[in-house]
């Protein structure tokens, strides 16, 4: 669903407001009344989207369950505050909630998408497991008998027609000598956000001083020099390290 006719009606009366002043005053009570509703729909919608329940975010809240069925009625709007711990429970931005779209429209779309992307996925990780069997010198059969798979089996992958289950590529990458992490999507949208989800995974696991020495932007500089010295040939590595023992001494 989209509020964008309604926002743009909404609109349209607030500039014709001063122009009819003398005529008709603004509703507010009407406005007012429409805004509730808007909200009260972004609300379901984004508790739906968390597959959360009325009676999960009253308890959140510490509120009747009837509060919350009255805000997504439109009967009534939540505070600020209440909205930006909705936010956080549902894991949407607090903005949602003042937004002319539902995610359902967002999730829709990326639900079109998926017979695509995975057969589009299917087929890229069959080449990039051709890619590695060549490279290794290994013949589908060879492949197929050391991951104890048929040969009918790897050709299918290989041409992806069938897209491997998890297990079965893990053992086949064992075998081509590579990661798990070699056959993931990097490149889409999606890829670019699991990606992303991975890194901070990692970053999450460093000791503290070194995530508080991280996030501080100035130690950017520091930074920028340890991303340089690490792309140094290791002769040329050396050389500095002598010339900063030089220094020092």
């Amino acid at each position: 669903m989209s509020f964008d006719d309604v926002a743009a009606r909404m609109k349209k009366a607030r500039g014709t407001q001063q122009d009819d002043a003398d005529d008709k005053p603004f509703d507010f009570a009407e406005s007012y009344r429409i805004r509730a509703k808007m909200v009260g729909v972004l609300l379901r919608d984004a508790r739906a989207g968390a597959a959360r329940t009325v009676e999960d975010c009253a308890r959140l809240l510490r509120v009747p369950v009837e509060q919350i069925e009255r805000w997504e009625a439109g009967d009534d709007v939540p505070s600020l505050p209440q909205l930006e711990l909705l936010a956080y429970y549902l894991d949407v931005p607090v903005s949602h909630f003042w937004s002319t779209q539902t995610l359902k429209v967002t999730r829709e779309g990326r639900e079109a998408i998926q017979p695509e992307f995975i057969s589009l996925r299917s087929r890229m990780i069959g080449a990039l497991l051709r890619q590695a069997r060549e490279e290794r010198g290994l013949t589908q059969e060879q492949l197929a008998e050391q991951s104890g798979l048929t040969g009918e089996a790897v050709t299918r992958y290989e041409l992806g027609y069938d897209t491997p289950p998890l297990h079965q590529l893990s053992v086949m990458a064992g075998v081509v000598n590579k990661n798990i992490d070699y056959f993931l999507e990097s490149s889409s949208q999606i890829g670019e956000l699991l990606q992303l989800r991975e890194m901070w995974r990692h970053f999450s696991e460093l000791p503290e001083d070194v995530r508080a020495f991280a996030a501080d932007p100035t130690n950017i500089g520091f930074i920028h020099i340890a991303l340089m010295l690490s792309q140094m040939p290791a002769d040329r590595l050396r050389q500095v390290g002598a010339s900063i023992l030089d220094i020092t001494m």
